[in-house]
């Protein structure tokens, strides 16, 4: 047996077991390695398990022993950054950048040992082999310029959802990560709730039937707007060029982009898709054990070149899987929102599955079941899937243990993948073809040009 890497501090442990699921596999322990050979290390590492046929993308080989702490650097240190902070304050944090000096100087006095950068490149090249993971809270346009430098570093990977700008970019960041070995989650942390745990075993036990039908809704609307007519002055504590980072130039203005308003931008977000697609489909690829669909088309406002619309409606074909039927799953947002699904009123967001015998609604916290007679005396199944340990708690286990996570890259790059698929058929105005293993719309060339994209140089994402 391996020897985990040890680091120079100490902290308690955390030992729960994790679950086992549809995209999960059995933990690859590591070995004991020095930090400046982590590349190699980390590369070894895969290699060796991957030759004794137990190696999987969702396994890392862990780079240091349960009671030590973490060495992290974290990308973005505000809003949902800042929430991400908060999950592994109990880490070491060694290194914080953020483009905003505001926001940095702020969380560097509850930090004051963890060094500083404006630019997370040069974080990454100066830190890489003195720290063990990073985390990534970022407007989407830098979640795969960050996550593929530090992946190459070798360090460990969270990075907020949408894992990526592009579908090109989650293809590469999934492969680096399982060639790096690396412990990865993306950040969709209502996936550790119980609830979506006990909504995928009553979908899987099969109470409602075969499942051929899922619907899911936000009444959330990211969009709108047109470009500024005028420059506005740069605050002296924001870094525009690199806010800007691997996105074509264009003149700041106040209000319009950061620190809030930039998910309605084509060149830095994905609208209400790219926001909550990864929050709310992620329980029908998890219980569904979804990947790539076949079919996607959408409808929507006239596509605008610059920003998102304010609402859409994204129908996915998705192919049969083992036992399972082929399924249709359509996703509505914004001004499309529905009042009602199958036949039930319905909030303002959910997700409903629609199976021959029933139908069941689910939100992050509830589900109901229909027709409430025939499930008046339901006795949920037994719970077969543990209860996390914590989001956050899942993927620091992960860095030190090689212990699985439940949305490591792997299961969460195709994840995003089918949402941002969503975008491309809506910014084509064309059903598509989808050839999900070669990333390609078969019948729409003109597809292409959303599935990637062109980066500032210096900024480029490459395999």
């Amino acid at each position: 047996m391996l020897n985990p890497r040890k680091s120079k501090t100490a902290s308690a442990s955390q030992d729960t077991p994790l679950p086992e699921g549809p995209h999960q596999s059995a933990s690859v322990e590591g070995s004991s390695l020095p930090r400046r050979s982590r590349r190699e290390a980390l590369q070894s590492a895969a290699g060796l398990v991957l030759s004794a046929g137990v190696f999987s993308s969702v396994s890392a080989a862990p780079s240091s022993s349960a009671n030590d702490k973490l060495k992290i650097l974290c990308v973005g240190t505000a809003n949902r950054a800042a929430a991400n902070i908060d999950g592994i304050e109990s880490q070491d944090i060694v290194g914080l950048c953020d483009v905003d000096s505001n926001y940095l100087s702020r969380v560097s006095a509850r930090f004051p040992s963890a060094k500083t950068y404006a630019d997370y490149r040069e974080m990454i090249s100066q830190e890489a082999d003195s720290a063990d993971a990073i985390v990534i809270a970022t407007a989407d346009h830098h979640h795969a310029p960050a996550s593929i430098r530090a992946i190459n570093a070798g360090l460990h990977c969270y990075c907020e959802k949408p894992l990526t700008h592009t579908i090109e970019e989650a293809r590469i960041i999934a492969a680096a990560a399982k060639k790096m070995g690396v412990a990865t989650q993306m950040g969709t942390q209502i996936h550790a709730v119980n609830n979506y745990r006990r909504v995928v075993e009553i979908v899987q036990a099969g109470v409602i039937g075969d499942i051929k039908e899922v619907h899911v809704w936000v009444g959330k609307g990211w969009g709108g707007g047109e470009l500024p007519e005028k420059a506005d002055p740069v605050p002296e504590s924001l870094d525009w060029d690199l806010w800007l980072g691997p996105a074509p130039k264009r003149p700041y203005a106040a209000g319009r982009y950061h620190p809030a308003q930039w998910r309605r931008w084509w060149d830095f977000g994905q609208g209400t898709l790219g926001d909550m697609g990864c929050h709310y489909m992620d329980l029908p690829f998890w219980a569904l054990d979804l990947r790539h669909p076949i079919s996607c088309e959408a409808e929507g406002p006239e596509v605008h070149p610059e920003t998102c619309p304010l609402g859409l409606v994204v129908r996915y074909k998705f192919p049969a899987r083992g036992e399972m039927p082929p399924v249709d799953l359509t996703w509505y947002d914004g001004k499309q929102t529905p009042k009602t699904v199958a036949g039930q009123r319905v909030p303002g967001s959910g997700v409903m599955f629609v199976g021959s015998e029933g139908s069941m609604f689910a939100d992050y916290s509830k589900y109901k079941l229909f027709p409430k007679e025939k499930f008046a005396d339901f006795e949920p199944p037994k719970e077969t899937i543990p209860n996390s340990i914590g989001h956050h708690a899942e993927w620091i286990q992960a860095c030190k243990e090689g212990t699985p996570t439940t949305c490591n890259f792997d299961y969460s790059g195709a994840l995003t993948e089918s949402v941002l698929l969503g975008n491309v058929a809506f910014r084509t105005g064309k059903q598509l073809d989808w050839d999900g293993e070669n990333i390609q719309a078969t019948n729409c060339p003109e597809a292409d040009q959303y599935l990637r994209k062109e980066y500032r140089q210096g900024w480029e994402v490459t395999a």
